[in-house]
């Protein structure tokens, strides 16, 4: 029988998750049906997280609203993710990502 030998595990793979990585302040535009219940569930994927944005500004034209949210100290994937289950919730049409402090941004999306 061969002897065990150590093995040193080589990660090819950026761990997107670590706290020590660049953070962003995440710019969130979203666009959603006027339900009542919408400003809850938006904000209750920060608060699962533990986090609390710095600003938020809602605005209701006729049977939409107009919503933005500010976050600080998020990676850009953890920003991405969130964009993606923001884009996930009944009756937002679309959600628009930008990093306030730079020109990265990621596109409108609509979801049906």
């Amino acid at each position: 029988m061969p002897p065990l030998e150590a093995v040193t595990p080589v990660s090819t793979r950026a761990d997107v998750w670590h706290l020590h990585n660049v953070h962003c302040r995440a710019h969130y535009q979203l666009l959603a049906e006027a339900e009542p219940d919408l400003l809850c569930r938006a904000l209750n994927l920060f608060a699962l997280q533990g986090l609390t944005p710095q600003q938020v500004q809602v605005e209701r034209h006729d049977d939409l609203l107009s919503m933005t949210i500010l976050m600080e100290g998020l990676s850009w994937h953890r920003a991405q993710v969130i964009a993606e289950k923001l884009r996930n919730l009944i009756s937002v049409h679309a959600v628009n990502l930008q990093d306030a402090d730079s020109a990265q941004a990621e596109p409108a999306q609509a979801v049906g």
